[in-house]
């Protein structure tokens, strides 16, 4: 399998004369069985700092540290061989540049994270430049922002007034002229993210932002309905994960219950 690498996601956006465009798919993974299931099957995994809801059962993204997030990473990079690999910069990571630099540092050194995600618009942009800089990939991540929950008092779709709008394009702009290689849009309105799309270089990754962005993720336990404590309207849930896992289990403890597991064939 051919490795994924940034000029692959940019040839989907700018392909060559004669060849469609096509869209690019992404998904997160946090360990290497999941990670390398979904492998052979889609463009981008991002090991997003999102597993701090999902599977540690926090109210947000915020108290999940670099060392749990430089674990995670490993661990996708060991089932990874195809897709192209991003690590969130988890909250509190990239408050200045030096600390920023000295982080992304530890995912390239440590892990084999093809690029690291941060947050952040116009805001964001010199650090970036500075990252580029040093030779680490960076993506983007503007419109909603799960690290910026608490000071906005939630989550809050992006780009409803003309005022809310011009400022996305203007951060969207400001992070490719920074060097950025791919841009997040978050719960932006899906005219607005369209907009956006067509108006930058760089391939943009869409969540909750319409049909018109160059590609799109999804968390994995919400697209196999593993994650039931809430649905997001823009979720959509490809497999009743939860239900077959209880049905599973079900099974199973019946087995023991009756005596039919193990089998005298699975035992030695």
């Amino acid at each position: 399998m051919k490795k994924i690498t940034l000029d692959t996601l940019q040839r989907k956006k700018h392909p060559q004369e004669g060849i469609d465009p096509s869209k690019i798919s992404a998904i997160t993974a946090y360990d290497a069985l999941f990670a390398s299931l979904f492998d052979p099957h889609v463009d981008l995994i991002l090991v997003g700092d999102s597993l701090n809801m999902s599977f540690a059962g926090k109210p947000d993204t915020l108290s999940v540290g670099m060392a749990e997030m430089l674990y995670h990473t490993k661990a996708v990079c060991r089932g990874v061989q195809r897709a192209f690999v991003v690590a969130d910069m988890p909250y509190g990571s990239y408050t200045h540049e030096k600390q920023a630099l000295k982080n992304a540092l530890k995912f390239y050194q440590q892990t084999r994270a093809d690029a690291i995600k941060l947050e952040g618009g116009q805001a964001r942009a010199p650090l970036i430049a500075r990252l580029v800089q040093e030779g680490v990939a960076v993506v983007g991540h503007i419109g909603l922002l799960p690290q910026s929950v608490r000071a906005v008092g939630g989550y809050k779709i992006v780009g409803k007034t003309p005022t809310s709008a011009r400022q996305l394009l203007e951060d969207a702009l400001s992070v490719q002229e920074a060097g950025a290689s791919l841009v997040v849009l978050e719960g932006v309105v899906a005219s607005v993210a369209t907009e956006i799309s067509q108006r930058l270089k760089i391939p943009t990754i869409g969540i909750g932002s319409g049909a018109g962005c160059d590609g799109q993720i999804l968390v994995f336990s919400d697209l196999l309905g593993l994650f039931k404590a809430f649905k997001p309207k823009f979720v959509r849930t490809y497999l009743e994960g939860g239900t077959l896992i209880e049905e599973a289990l079900q099974r199973y403890v019946q087995d023991i219950q009756t005596g039919h597991f193990p089998s005298e064939q699975e035992s030695y």
